[in-house]
């Protein structure tokens, strides 16, 4: 009888190879061929913390992702909260950051960083403040997170940085006044005008504006008296009577 041909086996042999692949599955290759070890958390956040540091915020923020994800209880979950927020932030994502501040806050409201987190989430909106002759919403948003941050933590380090930031916010606002008071004066729209220089005087009364607001203030009145208006707003008769000493 002539010997068996070595090609008969050969199928099963590579079927037991397949079976045996499948049931041993990622360990059986990684063991074979070797691949990516599973980083630790301290790992993970000294790699995220060098690609921070190189600029590489997206890298970063997917490496302190891995360790809320895969290390939810871990001592470094919280700092990855916190530094997953200033990722956002240096990507100019502020919405994106300043929830993530806000859900830091909320989660843990004892953590000593939370004055840097109030003052962070005030950056936010401040770093999106626009021009004087653009809606300023986002100063007033800013103006109201730096005061907070004051009020609950005066002692601290960036209460005083928010304090001076307050103050950068009281100048754009009164500036965006007198710009708009300004704009209705030169369109002849002398009451407008005037009631916008009255409220910048009477809510930004120490920001550069103030003696600038009273002459304008004169000539609106001025104006107003040659054209025969009717009798003012209540707004206006109520600060009329407070600023006629000016005159």
């Amino acid at each position: 009888m002539p010997p068996a041909r070595p090609t008969r086996w050969i199928p099963q042999l590579l079927a037991g190879i397949c079976m045996l692949l499948l049931l041993n599955g990622c360990a059986l290759w990684h063991s074979i061929f070797g691949g990516e070890e599973e980083l630790t958390p301290a790992e993970l956040m000294a790699d995220g913390m060098e690609e921070f540091n190189d600029g590489n915020f997206s890298a970063a923020a997917e490496m302190f992702q891995k360790i809320k994800d895969r290390y939810p209880y871990s001592k470094f979950a919280t700092e990855a909260e916190l530094k997953m927020a200033d990722a956002q932030y240096e990507k100019e994502l502020f919405d994106e950051a300043y929830d993530g501040y806000t859900e830091f806050e909320k989660l843990h409201p004892r953590n000593p960083s939370i004055p840097y987190v109030m003052f962070q989430k005030g950056m936010c909106n401040f770093r999106r403040v626009s021009t004087i002759d653009r809606d300023q919403s986002y100063t007033r948003k800013a103006q109201e997170d730096f005061e907070r941050l004051i009020k609950m933590y005066r002692r601290s380090p960036y209460a005083e940085k928010a304090r001076r930031k307050v103050r950068e916010c009281y100048i754009k606002l009164a500036e965006h006044e007198a710009y708009v008071g300004n704009f209705y004066l030169r369109m002849g729209k002398y009451r407008p005008a005037m009631n916008r220089y009255l409220y910048l005087i009477e809510h930004y009364p120490d920001v550069g504006q103030y003696y600038s607001a009273l002459e304008k203030i004169k000539i609106c009145k001025e104006k107003i008296a040659e054209k025969g208006e009717g009798d003012m707003s209540w707004w206006g008769r109520l600060t009329h009577s407070i600023y006629t000493i000016f005159d």
